[in-house]
């Protein structure tokens, strides 16, 4: 019997070719598009998921509970880990780790490298499970004068692993560290990246605040033992800094958050877990199962369209005995063969576009077989066939055989709103992707585009290293930048202006609510600097080296004045650990975090012992030699140290990258799921043409003309479509307003759009459908009227 349906498939395959290719290159496409996003969504679910114990691993965070906002912290203070592995019997083990602030230059005589690196407690590999390759993890800071560095280095730097132990590597070139371990590089599935660790407990006794209450700069991981109530826990550590501070932090309280869960579920609105890049695992899971459907349902609509054709086949095996699961199981039969065909040529597309794929998805995706890999494969492929053959296997089996042999085909009202029910759902998914592609793309433009309250145009950043670590040589290096020609220029800061600077409390000024908590964004800048981005200085003064004691005075932004509640602030004071600073002026707000976030408070200070980073601006048009004089210049003035600057707006970019690849994937994928609608329709409208040669035929002998009967076939695909737009604007908008809700900052969701997207799909299914109704309007109906 199998071998018969066999027979019966390649033959019709061979009659009706152009049908067969219509499905095959639609069910091809959408299995292509669906396992690039499996690929990808896999990633994303499998991420931090490779550490032994993962199910174990907590993440120590905090809520810091304000008047206005509750604001949740991934760092805590560093007293707190040993504080509560002594007084909780729930904890196994804790990590204490401080992430390298910079790139930092590890030397060996004349070969430098860069890389980032953590300062790590004890039991940081025993917690996570970064394999040792050499070394031992379970004594690694025995000695505090040694670093664990990854392959990467060990092999850049000495040749090899084993040639890398017990050597001494040049930190910075301040301090050298011997090599007392190498583990293989991070996993492209860590959220977590480092090149090298060092000992915290050796950065605590330099940096002796770590330690204390006040200082938030340490990242707090648990081991929890198995079986623990994590909610359980969460109650009993919920006073625990209030307790160990005689309530002096009464604003914050730790909670544990699952090591695993933070790089999907890391976005949260006043406190409270609102998603994140879970966001975007779902959204494309959605669109690969929409285009799966629109595949699917080109797949319905052309068999059920072509039944005529199968009648007589259908009418015998009925009539010789053959029962309706026998026929349900031909046509399932012949739809699963059709996607494991179209898998064939998925593949082989999925390898060809795959490097392309990786470049816009920034991972390193392959398609390693594997029994999870092969299972969902099949899974997909079945699904498909089994969805795309149920409708025609149950439709076409469901025929009378009397019926069926006198040549009749009696379609139901059921049977045709069905039908158009099927193109209606495909369009409006279709409408519904555009209609995404549009705002993004507009969010994205709107991004790069809104005037940010600084600039951002021709500047660099690099670490301040070397020398240029010294104060006293901080001066003479920025006045020889400003010297290099194209340099138009340069000044010194801590951040990078893209939110990394660090919220501070504690402040008290006049008139202050003895409950305001208020948390400031604590700017570090020299002098020059807020001239050279262009910030606005609404009122009183920059920092001058004209005015003497600059580093007792501060600068205070517009909403930093609003919830201070200051009148006339320039001159007035500002309490900071017991000490007056000088309020000596007032700039406009600017954009220092992303647009995810409203502008906060920020408290500019002078500070040249917490200067990290130069900036330099460079003039347009001279900025290849400027490069090139600076990278000889600092290398020169630097010497071991490499030149590793980055553009303050690559930056800024950096801050929406997830956005921008969504913007990019959902335009490949609109423009996909539209062809394949359309292949869907194209098919539909030569069948019905098909179906209708005679009633054309007469219609052309009586003197109608083919504009007007082309007009004729048309209209009833084109109602279908503005059905579609009709149903498609409105969950479009409900959609796109729902992700701009994560904006603070966005573009408007201007009607214009929405009429774009549904004109684009009226156009397009207009010269799809004419197309085919105008080669079958200008056929011969002396052809259309011969007797078969």
């Amino acid at each position: 019997m199998l071998r018969h349906h066999f027979i019966l498939y390649i033959r019709s395959i061979k009659r009706y070719k152009a049908s067969f290719f219509i499905n095959i290159i639609g069910l091809s496409t959408a299995l292509t598009c669906s396992i690039l996003i499996y690929l990808w969504v896999n990633d994303e679910l499998h991420t931090d998921k490779f550490h032994e114990n993962s199910d174990h691993i907590f993440h120590l965070m905090e809520l810091a509970e304000f008047p206005q906002v509750t604001k949740v912290g991934s760092t805590t203070s560093g007293n707190i880990a040993p504080l509560m592995l002594a007084e909780m019997p729930e904890i196994n083990m804790a990590t204490q780790v401080v992430k390298y602030p910079q790139n930092a230059t590890l030397s060996i005589e004349d070969k430098s490298i860069k890389g980032d690196g953590h300062y790590v407690s004890k039991d940081f590999f025993k917690i996570f499970s970064f394999p040792i390759i050499k070394g031992d993890k379970n004594d690694i800071w025995s000695n505090t004068n040694t670093i664990f560095v990854s392959e990467t280095i060990a092999t850049t730097l000495f040749g090899s692993v084993e040639d890398a132990m017990g050597q001494n590597i040049e930190f910075q070139k301040e301090k050298e560290y011997t090599v007392a371990g190498v583990f293989e590089d991070v996993p492209q599935r860590s959220s977590e990246r480092f090149d090298f660790v060092l000992s915290y407990e050796e950065k605590a006794l330099s940096q002796t605040n770590l330690l204390h209450w006040g200082s938030q700069s340490t990242y707090v991981y648990l081991s929890m033992k198995p079986g623990t109530d994590i909610v359980a826990f969460n109650d009993k550590i919920h006073d625990f800094i209030r307790k160990k501070t005689n309530r002096g932090q009464s604003y914050r309280t730790p909670f544990l958050k699952k090591y695993t869960d933070e790089y999907l579920y890391g976005s949260y609105e006043n406190g409270v877990e609102a998603g994140g890049r879970i966001t975007y695992v779902k959204l494309f899971s959605i669109i690969a199962l929409f285009i799966l459907v629109i595949a699917c349902i080109n797949f319905m609509n052309m068999s059920t369209a072509k039944a005529s054709r199968r009648l007589k086949e259908i009418g015998i095996k009925k009539a010789i005995g053959a029962n309706r699961k026998t026929l349900i199981f031909q046509y399932l039969t012949e739809a699963v063969g059709i996607a494991f065909i179209a898998l064939f040529l998925a593949m082989i597309f999925v390898t060809l576009l795959l490097p392309e794929f990786n470049q816009i998805t920034g991972k390193q995706l392959s398609m390693t077989i594997s029994s999870g890999f092969v299972l969902a494969l099949l899974g997909i492929t079945l699904f498909t066939g089994l969805l795309s053959g149920s409708y025609p296997a149950l439709y076409l089996s469901g025929f009378r055989p009397a019926t069926i042999l006198k040549g009749k085909l009696n379609t139901s009202v059921g049977e045709v709103w069905t039908r158009k029910g099927l193109v209606i759902i495909q369009y409006t998914v279709s409408i519904v992707l555009i209609v995404s592609v549009l705002i993004v793309h507009k969010q994205i433009e709107y991004i790069q585009n809104k005037n940010l309250g600084y600039t951002k145009e021709q500047i660099i950043h690099f670490s301040r290293e070397g020398k240029t670590l010294d104060n006293n040589h901080i001066d003479t290096f920025l006045a020889e930048l400003k010297n290099i020609p194209g340099v138009a220029d340069a000044s010194s800061t801590r951040n990078a202006m893209t939110g990394d600077g660090w919220g501070v409390g504690g402040f008290d000024w006049e008139g202050k609510d003895p409950n305001d908590y208020t948390q400031f964004q604590n700017m570090i800048a020299y002098y020059g600097l807020i001239e050279m981005l262009d910030i606005e200085i609404l009122a009183g003064r920059s920092f001058s080296k004209d005015f003497s004691e600059e580093n007792t005075k501060v600068i205070l932004n517009e909403s930093a004045i609003k919830r201070m509640q200051l009148k006339d602030p320039v001159g007035k004071f500002i309490g900071f650990r017991n000490k007056k600073r000088e309020i000596i002026g007032v700039i406009k707000d600017f954009h220092f975090e992303s647009l995810h976030e409203d502008i906060k408070p920020m408290i500019v200070n002078l500070w040249p012992e917490r200067l990290t980073k130069f900036m330099v601006k460079i003039e347009v048009g001279k900025e290849q030699e400027t490069l090139a004089s600076l990278q000889d210049f600092y290398e020169k003035y630097n010497p071991g140290f490499l030149f590793d600057y980055m553009f303050l707006d690559e930056n800024y970019q950096e801050l929406y990258v997830a956005e921008q690849r969504v913007s990019k994937l959902s335009r490949y994928f609109a423009v996909l799921a539209i062809i394949i609608s359309c292949l869907g329709l194209f098919g539909l409208v030569s069948f019905t043409a098909e179906r209708r040669k005679k009633e054309i035929g007469i219609r052309k002998v009586l003197g109608d003309s083919s504009a007007h009967i082309s007009f004729l076939l048309s209209k009833e695909f084109v109602k279908l479509v503005l059905v579609a737009i009709v149903i498609g604007l409105p969950i479009s908008y409900m959609l796109i307003n729902n992700w701009l809700s994560g904006f603070a900052y966005k573009t408007g969701l201007n009607l214009w759009y929405f009429f774009t997207a549904g004109v684009l799909v009226l156009i397009v299914t207009i010269f799809t459908v004419s197309t085919q109704t105008m080669i079958a309007a200008n056929r011969n109906p002396v052809d259309a009227l011969r007797d078969e």
